[in-house]
């Protein structure tokens, strides 16, 4: 078997539902033994949610122990004395009334990378408000166009907040990881979904700010959704390549309008937009496949039943199957997107039970069989019963 990427890079993962959950997806497929500490009574809460709780915790262990309690409080130190990383969701200050807080688990382990993922950080007048990601979005700036009309208008479901800390996690950890073998400790990370956010929106705020003109890119008729004659999409995505436009007006039966450069398309959008949608209306989406081929940037807008039998995602092989292993039934996975020569970074394990593993945590970090019966018999700990 290849080797993994992160082979030996033990996480403990007390971070719930998605930031937290696609980081450690993302860590897990690179080979990292992730271990979701969840409490004893329903575990993480989106377990209630079937497929998207699978769909984020594959290849992860499940460890389900009250910290709320001492002898719970001793499983987590018994393992964060081995940790090499510690996630958390909590709100500010939840931790540290836990007694799990990153000091009191650095007076233990001087090596651990501890990173809190958080709405909106651990400073700040927000921190201790309660939010999900359309609030985020909304703070952010991201519904910027809603604000401008007044008019609370369709905003994309995609929580992109939770996705995007989630992927600012792996970046700070991995970075605290390459900090402590210089500096020979681990630290702190402090992930904020807001800062996120207000960072990808980078191109818009600074032309505000600092007052050179509107946000974004003007609008181009050849960056836009249109329908076809079946009734399908495709989208164009000539962003501003006057050579692209040339091109596809050649092919779309719009000659005349080819010269016209990038200035002029903007001046002129509404009319041209109207211009390109007739032309698109008049083919199906199959049929303009074969007439871009590889020479216009565009993209069949894709179902998600459409999207695993797309020959570039299946030649990229993004949807690996997990054959059925311990009660759990075979399941496809779609894997996270980094590719190593020579390293396996693929779903190879089923999103476990609650407390599915339990017993072989424990007896790993050096409790007896008596002492484990002891934990699960007085609710402690807990293991899903076998089916």
């Amino acid at each position: 078997m290849s080797k993994t990427v992160l082979e030996g890079l033990r996480i403990l993962n007390l971070a719930e539902q998605y930031p937290g959950p696609y980081a450690t997806l993302i860590l897990s497929d690179l080979g990292a033994d992730v271990i979701n500490i969840e409490r004893p009574n329903g575990g993480d809460p989106s377990r209630q949610f079937k497929a998207f709780y699978e769909s984020l915790n594959r290849n992860k262990r499940s460890l389900a122990v009250d910290l709320k309690c001492e002898k719970g409080k001793k499983v987590f130190f018994d393992l964060a004395r081995n940790a090499d990383v510690i996630i958390e969701g909590y709100r500010p200050g939840v931790a540290k009334k836990l007694g799990i807080s990153y000091e009191e688990v650095f007076a233990v382990n001087e090596q651990i990378v501890y990173a809190s993922v958080t709405g909106f950080g651990q400073e700040g007048p927000y921190k201790s408000r309660p939010a999900h990601d359309i609030s985020y979005q909304a703070i952010s700036g991201m519904l910027y166009k809603q604000a401008d009309n007044g008019i609370p208008s369709l905003f994309s479901k995609l929580t992109i907040g939770d996705l995007s800390s989630g992927m600012f996690t792996v970046i700070g950890i991995l970075s605290a990881l390459l900090l402590r073998n210089q500096a020979g400790k681990g630290s702190y990370v402090d992930i904020s979904m807001t800062d996120g956010l207000v960072s990808w929106m980078t191109t818009d705020l600074f032309a505000v700010i600092n007052n050179l003109g509107k946000p974004g890119l003007p609008d181009e008729p050849g960056f836009e959704i249109y329908r076809t004659q079946d009734g399908k999409l495709i989208s164009l995505s000539i962003a501003h390549e006057d050579w692209f436009w040339a091109d596809f007006c050649h092919k779309a039966g719009l000659k005349q309008f080819s010269m016209l450069k990038g200035e002029e398309r903007r001046t002129r959008f509404s009319e041209l937009k109207e211009i390109v949608a007739q032309a698109i209306s008049t083919k199906t989406q199959k049929e303009w496949e074969e007439i871009f081929g590889n020479s216009i940037p565009y993209g069949s807008v894709l179902s998600l039943d459409e999207v695993p039998n797309d020959p570039q995602i299946k030649h990229r092989k993004m949807f690996v199957e997990v054959p059925p292993l311990g009660g759990h039934p075979s399941r496809t996975h779609i894997r996270q997107p980094l590719q190593f020569r020579g390293y396996q970074t693929l779903p190879k394990r089923h999103s476990p039970k609650l407390g599915e593993n339990s017993r072989e945590i424990l007896s790993s970090i050096g409790y007896s069989e008596d002492e484990i019966e002891h934990l699960l018999i007085n609710k402690i700990c807990y293991e899903e019963p076998s089916k």
